[in-house]
């Protein structure tokens, strides 16, 4: 990510809005799209007709996906720490350092 920021025209549920961001501008336009399909999603429920509403509706769903992307990645990197651990263990007493990362 550069520091560089660039405007992209999106469309979310009808209306332009010019962002600026420091992402790429594809970057800028799928997470517009994917906001905008999210809100569609829904508005196609017909429980919610107020835009705004759904928005809001719209953004605690996306906030629920990256809460569970989170626990998710946190569960992997435990097992990855245990399966270190493990593996570190059948190294030989010479090889075993314990919490270091790999030189490059």
């Amino acid at each position: 990510m550069s520091d560089k920021k660039t405007s992209v025209k999106v469309t979310i549920v009808g209306e332009e809005y010019t962002l600026r961001s420091s992402t790429s501008p594809e970057r800028t336009q799928a997470v517009a799209e994917y906001v905008d399909a999210a809100i569609r999603k829904v508005l196609g429920g017909k429980s919610v007709v107020d835009p705004s509403k759904a928005a809001i509706l719209a953004a605690l769903e996306i906030t629920d996906e990256l809460f569970q992307s989170r626990e998710s990645h946190e569960e992997a990197a435990e097992m990855m720490r245990r399966l270190s651990a493990d593996v570190r263990r059948w190294l030989p007493p010479t090889k075993r350092v314990s919490g270091a990362s790999p030189s490059r």
